[in-house]
């Protein structure tokens, strides 16, 4: 038994050993295994890596060739809302470079400063950068009808026909001219009920100014008295005015936070209103209309639709809305910039009596005591290089009304994405030091050579260039002409007594246009 025991545990021991020699080899095994699987995942880990690194290089190197503008670092939410003066933007807009990245909010946009790059945009690379942003307080109503705030085939065809009809009216032909002297005669009367006392320019130029475009639209003009028409003047400029302000900007960032603001319900309210009145004035238009006969363009549109309508065009854009929002602007935008210029060029002589004597000088000169003509401007050069001095200095639209990029493009050596917000700092080219003499001063002689004859200079865009050139532009160079020689040739524009010319305060009026600050003028008759 105990030789039996021996030799089953001698057994035992064998198997024992052998057992302990197998985990050891799997074991062993199990160890190499990971130590394979390790190596496996390590170089599995450094090839990702590897693959990662080259990617990044690529990428990097592509995004060097479709870097993005500069600009100030944003913040999240506010972008750069903390660096800008939302209440003078375009001033500080101009600190930065020529192509440039700024945040409006969560919106990202890219500005073009300085005459050089905003041409090289809107003329060279008119295409692409020929779309309109619409901000949000316009598309709240408008909803891409119209001109002013468009895109696609209804904005070409808008401004096709809207271009085509002023021109067959007469827009900068004898017609317009006829029309704007008759308005002068309604001026200088209101002026002269002043009797020499202190008054604001501001109604009645606004009157003057949007009875031309009224009568190319309607076919009339309206008496200054109309309670309708001063109206639709008075709030044509407030929603300008408006538009332009910081609540306004902070809605169209954020809308669904601002959307309670005053200055939106006022802007609403007005555009109801003014709606209501425009197809009061079509219908009775409509009425009364003679298909052999266009009085205005509202006509004419009438004329076109009810054609389009009998041959039964598809997908025509002569709808009511594109009639409606056509004519509200072409009032708005006739009325607030060029009453805007000729109210700072009064407010530029009185500043400066001893430019307003050269002006009166040469209309004596030249016109004497009969009525100023449009053939007169070629021998007036100094009345005219005064009122281009005033657009360029005034600056009237700093900002252009937004664009939009129609597509991709590297501009400048920066890649910009399709329908990125762009905008045209017209104010940086009126103002850029290396196209004027003296760029923030009032200078005449940037418009006149050595012998004092007029000279255009092509850094002047006040009316912005490209597919989004103003339409209205030889229509408002026209009236801007007539109007500010007419009343130089009847008035002697001073302060207020007791006021110096040093006093008058040329500060602009904040808003989406730069209007003078409110002041008030005596019209001194010189008859």
């Amino acid at each position: 038994m105990r030789m039996r025991w021996s030799q089953n545990a001698h057994t035992h021991t064998h198997t024992h050993t052998h057992l302990t020699l197998l985990t050891e080899t799997l074991e062993n095994m199990a160890v190499m295994e990971s130590f394979f699987l390790l190596f496996s995942s390590t170089t599995m880990l450094l090839a990702t890596v590897g693959i990662l690194l080259a990617l990044y290089v690529v990428f990097c190197s592509v995004d060097d060739q479709r870097k993005e503008p500069p600009g100030p670092r944003p913040l999240p939410v506010f972008g750069n809302l903390l660096q800008l003066n939302l209440k003078s933007a375009h001033s500080t807009l101009c600190e930065y470079g020529p192509v440039f990245t700024v945040h409006f909010g969560p919106n990202k946009a890219v500005v073009l400063a300085g005459y050089k790059t905003v041409k090289n945009a809107l003329v060279s690379y008119a295409d692409v950068f020929g779309d309109r942003y619409i901000p949000r307080i316009f598309n709240d109503h408008i909803q891409g009808h119209g001109i002013l705030f468009a895109n696609g085939e209804s904005w070409k065809e808008m401004r096709r026909f809207a271009l085509t009809t002023l021109r067959d009216f007469g827009m900068g032909k004898r017609v317009a001219e006829e029309k704007s002297l008759e308005e002068c005669g309604h001026l200088i009367k209101m002026f002269e009920e002043h009797g020499e006392k202190p008054f604001d320019t501001t109604s009645p130029v606004n009157y003057a100014t949007s009875n031309i475009i009224s009568s190319i639209v309607y076919g009339s003009r309206f008496e200054y008295s109309d309670p309708r028409f001063t109206n639709m003047v008075k709030r044509a400029n407030e929603n300008i005015h408006f538009s332009g302000t910081a609540s306004i900007h902070l809605y169209n960032m954020f809308p669904r936070l601002f959307g309670w603001i005053k200055n939106r319900q006022l802007m609403l309210k007005n555009n109801e209103i003014t709606i209501r009145d425009v197809k009061d004035l079509i219908k009775h238009l409509k009425e009364t209309l003679n298909p052999e006969i266009c009085r205005g363009l509202v006509d004419c549109y009438l004329i076109r639709k009810q054609k389009e309508d009998d041959s039964f065009v598809m997908d025509t854009h002569f709808s009511e809305k594109n009639l409606i929002y056509t004519v509200t602007n072409l009032f708005a935008a006739g009325t607030d910039t060029t009453a805007a210029t000729l109210r700072w060029s009064l407010l530029f002589m009185a500043k400066y009596p001893h430019i307003q004597d050269q002006v009166q000088k040469e209309l004596s000169t030249v016109v004497g005591s009969r009525q100023v003509r449009l053939d007169d401007r070629k021998n007036l050069p100094y009345a005219d290089a005064v009122i281009h001095e005033t657009q360029r200095l005034a600056s009237i639209l700093p900002t252009s009304i937004p664009h939009k990029t129609s597509r991709d493009i590297t501009f400048q050596g920066y890649f910009i994405k399709e329908g990125t917000t762009v905008f045209p700092l017209l104010t940086s080219v009126l103002h850029d030091e290396s196209e004027w003499e003296s760029p923030h001063t009032f200078n005449p002689s940037h418009f006149l050579n050595e012998e004092g004859k007029f000279v255009k200079r092509d850094a002047f865009m006040p009316f912005s260039a490209g597919r989004r050139v103003c339409l209205g532009e030889s229509l408002a160079k026209m009236e801007l002409f007539l109007f500010f020689t007419s009343l130089l040739q009847r008035f002697r524009f001073t302060p207020p007594p007791g006021v110096t010319e040093d006093d008058l305060d040329l500060t602009p009026s904040v808003g989406f246009t730069l209007t003078p600050s409110p002041h008030k003028l005596c019209a001194v008759s010189r008859q």
